[in-house]
């Protein structure tokens, strides 16, 4: 595969540059995902889509070369859908909440798996507050899924999922900057037909985008929830006005109380593991109040898993 003329397309800045076809973007994805991409064209093609942006039909391309590279999850059979959870990011000054709404789907018999990677060392790490929690990371695919039929809930490393897709997201500390990796890793479904992602964004207009590419997929079966994170975390803020858009059979829903307002809801500090955990699980046994956003966002994920 030729990389220069597709830099030189892409890598034009953010008003001279080309957009990639679906066909052109899959193969170049592809490439980049099996380490075909020598370093200097690798770095040179993920800062040009950075400062460019990816088009609807880029991110369709990249989606389907991740997609075709992704292990597929066994999710107990005769049940609710399985809802895939990500984390790439963990907590920086509030506690994360993101396991609590993974805990609260598997008390009420939704499947959930964890899934994502941690490099920020500004961040508290997820899998360190899932430790905390009794959820260490499965050391396999089918030990995930026996975890799912049992507990109903199971936490995997990304590399596990995608080699390519974890290899090329942990380019972000030598480089500086996110890449295209970490925006189609929040799509990615290893249980087609039988889950439910949760995309949360953190800015604003990658509203439209994420809902776009929800939307087409939701037509091929693949259902999602697309909403605001929280610090970069899937989980809802506890005070902004609920946003939770649910996409099933190529149809967007609104999932959020048609009421939804700012909450004057206390944010607590405790983001360390070990306090962290301890405020989770005083939330569950009833020690503690449920954040109202937490509650919506999974009385939503429930509708869409066992509709």
């Amino acid at each position: 595969m030729e990389f220069a003329p597709l830099i030189k397309e892409i890598g034009r800045g953010a008003r001279g540059a080309r957009d990639l076809d679906a066909e052109q973007a899959q193969a170049l994805f592809g490439a980049m995902l099996d380490g075909a991409v020598p370093e200097l064209e690798l770095g040179a093609i993920l800062l040009s889509l950075r400062i460019k942006g990816e088009s609807a039909e880029e991110l369709a391309g990249f989606w389907r070369a991740m997609q075709a590279r992704t292990a597929r999850l066994a999710v107990p059979a005769g049940g609710p859908r399985c809802v895939l959870l990500p984390t790439f990011n963990g907590a920086r000054k509030q506690a994360n909440l993101m396991p609590l709404v993974a805990l609260l789907l598997a008390r009420a018999g939704v499947p959930v798996l964890i899934f994502g990677r941690h490099d920020f060392d500004s961040r508290q790490s997820p899998f360190e507050l899932l430790q905390a929690l009794g959820l260490p990371t499965a050391s396999s695919l089918e030990q995930a899924e026996a975890q799912l039929a049992g507990r109903r809930l199971a936490v995997l490393p990304l590399a596990r999922l995608n080699p390519g897709l974890d290899a090329l997201m942990a380019l972000r500390p030598r480089l500086g900057l996110r890449n295209s990796g970490h925006s189609v890793a929040k799509l990615l479904d290893a249980a087609p037909g039988r889950s439910v992602r949760v995309v949360a964004v953190t800015h604003p207009e990658y509203l439209d985008s994420m809902g776009q590419a929800l939307l087409a997929q939701s037509a091929e079966g693949h259902r999602g929830l697309l909403m605001r994170a929280s610090e970069g975390e899937a989980y809802a803020h506890l005070r902004r006005r609920a946003q939770l858009y649910g996409f099933v059979d190529g149809q967007r829903q609104d999932l959020h109380p048609a009421d939804s307002a700012d909450l004057d809801w206390p944010l607590s500090p405790d983001c360390e593991a070990e306090a962290n955990a301890r405020l989770i699980e005083a939330m569950l046994d009833g020690r503690a109040p449920l954040p109202p956003r937490v509650a919506e966002q999974v009385a939503a994920l429930r509708q869409l898993a066992e509709g």
